[in-house]
């Protein structure tokens, strides 16, 4: 059961159905409720029989660094948590829905971890992070956060998104699209037409070796814009040079929610759950450009 459900009063006043609605800050009393929670099910879990695998945690690609430097900081010893698998989130989840097992999952969104409520197949959902959209595309094109709209729906520039309903970033690019229609009438139909769905799909672009998917979208001039995450471009920029990061201003930007879902018993699962909306994992996520999900 999710968190909408258990308190929907106050729930669904702060994170709404993602991704087209507006950013809202949760309050410490939402993230206590949520933590709360997942205190109850750790003591729940510890009267059952231990387990011996190790937590398996399914998660997005986008928290590759963030959640290797949560998971050191946690205090669960090596050997407690395997090695997370990471990709698009909507995949991860259909993985789940297949059957796969894991006792964790960390979505870029909330629909995910819900849908996983709702099948019976998650204990609790809980949102524990938020991202921003921003534009990567060549320096040389002069892009700006006042002209980023105009600049987009030029006929000759060639834009790369993620694919929507494998990856969250691809919703959230729909949703962004949604918004750029109410500014500019027409504007949706010719976003989508040129849209590239470079990223977030078994089918799409192969990465280069050694580089990161939004890299090689340049390295291999496959687009000269990517509509993605804010968070980790810093390291695009590096692998891919001549790059500018061009946030989207506040009439395009859409709210992007980060979900985690308990899918077991498992003892140290829910204490990982627990210690990633804590004061010290929510400053772990920040580093890495991530923001905490409720206000110091």
């Amino acid at each position: 059961m999710t968190y909408a459900r258990l308190y929907p009063s106050r729930y669904s006043a702060c994170i709404e159905p993602e991704p087209t609605l507006p950013d809202t800050r949760l309050s410490k009393t939402h993230r206590t409720f949520g933590t709360l929670a997942l205190i109850g099910t750790i003591a729940f879990a510890a009267v059952a029989p231990a387990r011996a695998e190790p937590v398996r945690i399914f998660a997005a690609g986008s928290l590759v660094a963030a959640l290797k430097d949560v998971i050191a900081a946690s205090g669960l010893p090596s050997d407690a948590v395997a090695a997370p698998v990471f990709g698009p989130a909507g995949l991860m989840r259909q993985r789940i829905e297949g059957g796969e097992k894991a006792d964790l999952f960390l979505s870029a969104d909330l629909t995910g971890p819900r849908r996983l409520a709702e099948a019976g197949k998650a204990r609790d959902v809980v949102p524990f992070a938020r991202n921003k959209l921003c534009v990567l595309a060549r320096a040389d094109l002069g892009l700006t956060s006042e002209n980023l709209l105009d600049r987009l729906l030029k006929p000759d520039l060639r834009l790369a998104t993620s694919t929507p309903g494998a990856d969250p970033g691809g919703d959230y690019a729909q949703a962004v699209f949604d918004r750029a229609e109410t500014i500019h009438p027409g504007a949706k139909a010719i976003l989508e037409k040129k849209a590239l769905r470079l990223l977030g799909s078994p089918n799409t672009m192969v990465p280069v070796a050694g580089r990161s998917p939004a890299a090689t979208v340049f390295l291999g001039n496959n687009a000269d814009a990517l509509l993605y995450y804010c968070s980790g471009q810093e390291g695009t920029m590096q692998e891919a040079p001549g790059l500018s990061l061009v946030p989207l201003p506040p009439h395009l930007s859409v709210p992007a929610t980060y979900g985690m879902a308990l899918l077991s018993d498992s003892p140290d699962a829910a204490r990982l759950a627990v210690f990633l909306v804590s004061e010290k994992a929510q400053a772990i996520l920040a580093r890495h450009e991530l923001e905490p999900i409720a206000a110091p």
